[in-house]
């Protein structure tokens, strides 16, 4: 999904900020939030792509001026309201005030849900990322769209997130370690020397043109 959460190789955003000693939770607010997403992903059985697409669904403006455990209690409390679970009525009469949640999923699912076992590159071939704009979930950084890489190594056959986020099950997809320079990401920006390793869903993938 095109969003503001998908930040690699932006400019503009200063420094990361950071303490070197930092806390797990600096507040205790923050480990409640942490108990509420694992108490519903644990009681619901969310899987891991339609929790982070809940995050993916925040108004920018929100998302960004929010601290990380913000993120993760609006996007609890999003599908908690999405399954009926609560209202958002009953959280702002809770919290004494507006409570935002993320907007609503416009995810699609693909029409081949057949799943794939057998893996169609090897260690060593050339590929380029597909470049599209998905509606919904994608593990697929938009840094890498449409930019060619090399497979450097196959982690197995796994269900696919994209899928799994907007309800269509469990649909198996091989998966790779792809090895990028980072001349081919960010032009004169990138460094010679070093690669930059991402993994991929085959979906993902293209034979280079």
């Amino acid at each position: 999904m095109d969003g503001v959460h998908d930040l690699g190789g932006l400019d503009g955003f200063g420094p990361v900020e950071y303490e070197t000693s930092e806390p797990l939770f600096a507040e205790d607010w923050e480990r409640r939030a942490f108990r509420v997403m694992l108490g519903f992903v644990a009681s619901q059985g969310v899987p891991g792509g339609r929790f982070r697409h809940s995050i993916e669904r925040m108004a920018p403006e929100h998302y960004l001026s929010s601290p990380y455990y913000e993120h993760w209690l609006t996007g609890a409390t999003t599908m908690a309201v999405d399954s009926g679970f609560t209202t958002q009525d009953e959280l702002e009469r809770r919290a004494g005030g507006r409570f935002p949640l993320s907007r609503p999923d416009r995810g699609v699912l693909p029409e081949d849900l057949t799943p794939h076992t057998s893996p169609r590159y090897a260690v060593g071939d050339e590929v380029r990322v597909r470049a599209w704009h998905p509606p919904g979930h994608t593990r697929a950084p938009r840094y890498v769209q449409g930019k060619r890489g090399t497979v450097v190594r196959f982690d197995g056959v796994h269900n696919i997130d994209d899928i799994a986020a907007h309800g269509g099950g469990e649909v198996a997809d091989p998966l790779y370690s792809v090895q990028f320079t980072p001349r081919e990401l960010w032009g004169e920006a990138g460094a010679d020397g070093e690669v930059m390793h991402v993994d991929l869903f085959e979906r993902y993938l293209e034979d280079p043109r």
